[in-house]
């Protein structure tokens, strides 16, 4: 199932992978069907959804792409959309996320995305993952059935996660306390899940896992791919076993944090195309709020608009990039909501809203000794920090 918003007059198409992490054995994926049914079945699905962000019809909302035909594919599969295996004697349950895809792109071409100039496939979370191991795959699938001229693209929101040694090693029970890497390498058998084969060769047999990892698979992608990745993923510090509860953050914490935002900052630097603002958040291009982000004055879908017309450029000629038009943005400041634009945080127990410097003090972040370190006046660093310098 999917849902479908036409746009008769646009040739422009996007199609959004929705997220929610995944399950990779029996025992989980019974706790998510008990749990979660809307992950695992599309029985009680709502007959239409109201898109929002990047899939809103609004231009206030959606100042580039707002006339797009919009197609939302829930994620159903479980699988970071890779699965492949139908349900048998063995697995009670079907995993097919990279073949839904593969169907929904055929049905849609008899709707209309046949005379599409650009298809860019879109998603958030697992779906972001899931983008990175299908774009190529949704271009040859074109090409092989005679669409050559439709320019596949991919847009991957906070799926750009690090195999990083957690913080606390716990073992692989749950799927939140199960490292990444440990957890979609047991994942891949059990969903039977395809990666690209030019991501697979640069690996062993059995090293398919690899291929889950943006770092990883990005250099071996053809198709071009803007990447979103917020420097402090709530995700990752969750499998990362760094939880932001009530207490203050102890130091291991928050040095563990800072180096999070710095390896993350490096795996972007030679991705052409990215947003990374340095916020604790997780998801962005469909939230209401996803046009008040900027990383150095640049908002998220002035980037993207920016990205669109570097292609179009590029295709003519291939001339150096736009001036005042960034497509490469990432936020050099070293910890999380330095950036002033970051989403509102809210105490996990409260629900109050906090700002950066209360958020900070609550995190136990020491001002005293961390403007010792800048060599700065303690005052001065908290000026600073407000007007999120």
């Amino acid at each position: 199932s999917y849902y479908l918003k036409e746009s008769k007059g646009s040739r422009r198409w996007l199609l959004f992978l929705e997220g929610g992490w995944y399950c990779f054995n029996r025992e989980n994926c019974d706790t998510r069907y008990d749990t979660m049914r809307r992950l695992m079945s599309s029985r009680e699905w709502p007959a239409t959804r109201v898109g929002t962000g990047i899939l809103s019809s609004q231009p206030e909302e959606n100042p580039h792409w707002w006339n797009a035909n919009m197609v939302f594919i829930p994620y159903c599969s479980s699988d970071v959309w890779s699965g492949a295996s139908s349900k048998s004697e063995k697995n009670e349950y079907a995993f097919m996320g990279a073949l839904i895809i593969q169907e929904v792109i055929k049905e849609l071409l008899e709707k209309g995305l046949s005379t599409a100039k650009v298809l860019l496939l879109a998603g958030s979370s697992a779906g972001g993952t899931g983008v990175l191991l299908n774009v190529d795959r949704v271009a040859e699938q074109l090409e092989e059935m005679g669409y050559q001229g439709i320019q596949v693209r991919g847009l991957a929101d906070s799926g750009w996660f690090l195999d990083n040694k957690q913080y606390r090693r716990t073992d692989c029970i749950d799927t939140i306390t199960c490292a990444p890497t440990e957890a979609i390498r047991r994942g891949i058998r059990y969903w039977n899940g395809i990666v690209p084969e030019r991501c697979k060769l640069q690996f062993k047999e059995g090293e398919e896992w690899n291929c889950f990892f943006g770092y990883k698979i990005y250099p071996t992608l053809r198709c071009p791919v803007f990447v979103v990745q917020w420097l402090f993923d709530e995700a990752q510090l969750t499998v990362d076993n760094v939880h932001l509860t009530g207490q203050p953050v102890q130091e291991g914490q928050w040095l563990y944090i800072q180096n999070l935002g710095r390896e993350l900052r490096n795996t972007l630097k030679d991705v052409t195309a990215s947003f990374a603002p340095a916020c604790l958040s997780h998801e962005i291009i469909t939230r209401n709020h996803w046009t008040d982000i900027q990383v150095k004055g640049t908002s998220l879908p002035r980037a993207l608009h920016c990205w669109d017309r570097s292609l179009h450029e590029s295709n003519k000629n291939g001339k150096a990039p736009l001036k005042g038009c960034p497509i490469h943005l990432i936020d050099s400041c070293p910890w999380p909501h330095c950036n002033p634009s970051c989403p509102t945080i809210r105490d996990q127990f409260t629900g109050q809203e906090m700002n950066v410097i209360q958020f900070l003090m609550h995190m136990g972040f020491d001002v005293q000794k961390m403007a010792q370190q800048q060599g700065l006046e303690p005052s001065k660093l908290l000026g600073m920090l407000s007007s999120g310098n």
